[in-house]
């Protein structure tokens, strides 16, 4: 997984597998726009779900929204702090991204729907030039606010590793979830009518932010995708978790280990290598100094003198 690389999403793998963190062969960024035609059969996916009941998930202690300010093509001032008391999403998108294109003009019947208690945001990660971008969204007659994100602004977010990314803000600037991919209208609807203080047919449960949201969050783990820490003692779990935590992945991505494991599940090189911290923990123990639990080799080794 490499920090130059995008995945997309399409609406039939949505389909297939709901709401869940899905993992996709990666494609390259283009500077121009790729379109992706979306399959008729998929397009029932936002209104066959309408009616379901949804289990909303939010995190339970959720961060303030990263701070920045951009120019939207507008003119318009794209500030967080100017959307206190809103719900906003926060869309990251581009124009080569076909899943990106079939859900704007969702998200701007949303907007018309939800009116002045909510605000979408789209930030185009195009390597296209802004006004390529900004004719896009004239053609597409977008109505919600428009502007690009930088490589910076991105990386405030925590990298944005697929498209399209969404980001919910509550109506105190806090980041409560975070979507990867299309999300059925009628999620969307329960989601965005329950923040707005509205009553809705939903489930709401609320989660620790173990990278789902932030990668930086990842230390709150306390397990990772794939590695087996069953045989470690609880100290030895801290320890491996701390290890994969500080020590980062070789693939290229620039994350720790614990981040790479969470964001791509199917990394082999992260996994590899958290499995061999786990390897040499169970194998060597403990440091001597810090040994609970069990001794470490360097205290056998020591009474074996």
């Amino acid at each position: 997984m490499t920090r130059s690389t995008v995945v997309f999403w399409s609406a039939a793998a949505v389909m297939a597998v709901g709401l869940g963190v899905f993992v996709a062969r990666q494609v390259p960024k283009l500077s121009s726009p790729r379109l992706t035609t979306v399959t008729a059969d998929s397009a029932p996916v936002a209104k066959a779900q309408q009616t379901t009941r949804y289990t909303l998930k939010f995190v339970k202690n959720p961060e303030p929204v990263p701070q920045f300010s951009v120019q939207s093509f507008s003119g318009q001032t794209l500030d967080p702090a100017e959307w206190h008391g809103k719900v906003v999403i926060l869309n990251f998108w581009a124009t080569w991204c076909g899943p990106c294109r079939y859900e704007i003009p969702e998200l701007m019947a949303m907007q018309k729907r939800f009116g002045s208690s909510l605000q979408v945001v789209g930030l185009s990660v195009d390597e296209a030039p802004p006004a390529q971008v900004k004719q896009f969204a004239e053609q597409m007659g977008i109505t919600y606010p428009v502007a690009m994100a930088s490589e910076k602004l991105q990386d405030e977010f925590g990298g944005i590793l697929a498209l399209p990314t969404s980001f919910i803000i509550n109506r105190e600037g806090r980041v409560v979830d975070k979507h990867v991919g299309l999300v059925p209208r009628g999620y969307y609807d329960a989601e965005i009518g329950y923040l707005t203080g509205h009553r809705v047919n939903a489930k709401v449960v609320k989660f620790v932010d173990e990278g789902q949201v932030f990668p930086a969050n990842v230390k709150n783990a306390k397990t990772i995708p794939g590695v087996d820490m069953s045989m470690l003692t609880p100290a030895e779990r801290k320890l491996a978790l701390k290890r994969m935590n500080q020590e980062h992945c070789t693939c290229g991505c620039g994350y720790t280990i614990a981040q790479c494991r969470v964001l791509d599940p199917s990394c082999p090189v992260s996994l590899k290598e958290a499995r061999a911290i786990v390897a040499q923990i169970a194998r060597e123990g403990l440091p001597a100094k810090t040994a609970m639990g069990r001794p470490s080799t360097h205290t056998i080794a020591a009474a074996g003198r």
